[in-house]
């Protein structure tokens, strides 16, 4: 088997020391992995960064077993190798991909049907955004939590990247959005994406201006990624038959609930996680973002939110950023072979 760059077989890639802080993550030399059976080599040009990474790099969240250790959820970057029955892209070929590790390195494996061919007129750095979002996003609101035209959609974390791309992507299919902020800046920030309402959870109360905002009502479907004590109160800003969907737990599991809440309303709790799941699902998933998804990015109607990028090599101060929580949408690494071209 040939390697892309003639006589290169090592390349750059981020370690974790240890679990801990940002500083734990550190440039390292690794073997370029080789593509096995329907699989393809990726030269990538830009990783995304999520808070699943913070919580690998801290020992919360470890690699399937069968994934690479190194971090990194999303990439960009062109084909540089088939595997074995690889046949759905072509080498020099622009993809995105959702993996299940790898993705903070020069080179990243990925089986062909969890990449999606890179929309047109979007940049390599955007591209590399909204995969694990994109992914997440659609599974978790549209699948499991059945969000519909004309439905009420209350998101918690609004100016993250799941928030930003979950905003964009409800008022696309004709859902009203609501979204919880931290700070006046960020209240306007997702106002300006296409929030109908931004609620400051530091000054005012998320259920009381849910309820008020749609006549007593309550949200269709809650996306909420804090947990804690957040799950008690989306189940009274919840509306009747209303859908909560679990796809992080920032502040905990929840204590003291009271679920005659749930019952008395008919609600629906589930969640999901992303990265267990088989190939076959993501492929499914995938499959269904190309048909429903992709047309509005060819169309320039959806874009990726980019706050800021940083170097491979700067991935700790990438991570300081994400947990100092003063970004709004996503945060991107950049490899020598994008900032080459």
């Amino acid at each position: 088997m040939v390697f892309p760059l003639a006589g290169q077989q090592f390349m750059l890639a981020i370690d974790i020391r240890h679990p801990g802080g940002p500083e734990v993550l550190v440039p390292a030399s690794h073997p370029i992995p080789q593509p096995v059976r329907e699989c393809i080599l990726i030269r990538v040009e830009a990783a995304g960064v999520n808070r699943p990474d913070v919580m690998q790099r801290r020992g919360l969240y470890p690699p399937p077993p069968d994934a690479s250790e190194i971090p990194g959820l999303e990439i960009a970057g062109e084909v540089a190798l088939l595997g074995e029955g690889a046949a759905r892209f072509k080498v020099g070929e622009k993809i995105c991909a959702l993996v299940a590790g790898g993705g903070y390195a020069e080179y990243c494996v990925v089986h062909e049907s969890n990449a999606l061919p890179v929309p047109q007129g979007l940049s390599m750095v955007e591209a590399a955004a909204f995969p694990e979002t994109f992914f997440t996003v659609w599974t978790n609101l549209f699948q499991r939590g059945k969000l519909a035209v004309g439905e009420t959609v209350l998101i918690h974390g609004g100016s993250s990247g799941i928030g930003t791309t979950a905003t964009m992507l409800s008022k696309a299919f004709g859902a009203t959005v609501l979204v919880t902020v931290g700070s006046e800046e960020k209240r306007q920030a997702c106002l300006d994406l296409g929030a109908d309402l931004a609620i400051n959870y530091r000054t005012q109360d998320f259920v009381e201006e849910t309820r008020k905002f749609t006549g007593g009502k309550g949200a269709d479907v809650v996306v909420d990624i804090v947990a804690g004590d957040y799950v008690a109160r989306n189940y009274r800003a919840a509306a009747q038959n209303g859908r909560i969907v679990q796809i992080g737990v920032q502040n905990g599991p929840a204590k003291e609930l009271n679920l005659m809440p749930m019952l008395a309303k008919r609600l629906t709790h589930t969640g999901s996680t992303l990265r267990s799941r088989s190939i076959a699902e993501k492929a499914q998933i995938a499959q269904e973002l190309e048909q429903h998804v992709w047309p509005l990015l060819q169309q320039g109607k959806l874009k990726p939110l980019i706050f800021r990028t940083f170097r491979l090599e700067e991935a700790d101060e990438a991570h300081a950023l994400m947990e100092a929580g003063t970004h709004i949408g996503k945060i991107v690494l950049t490899t020598a072979a994008m900032r080459a071209e």
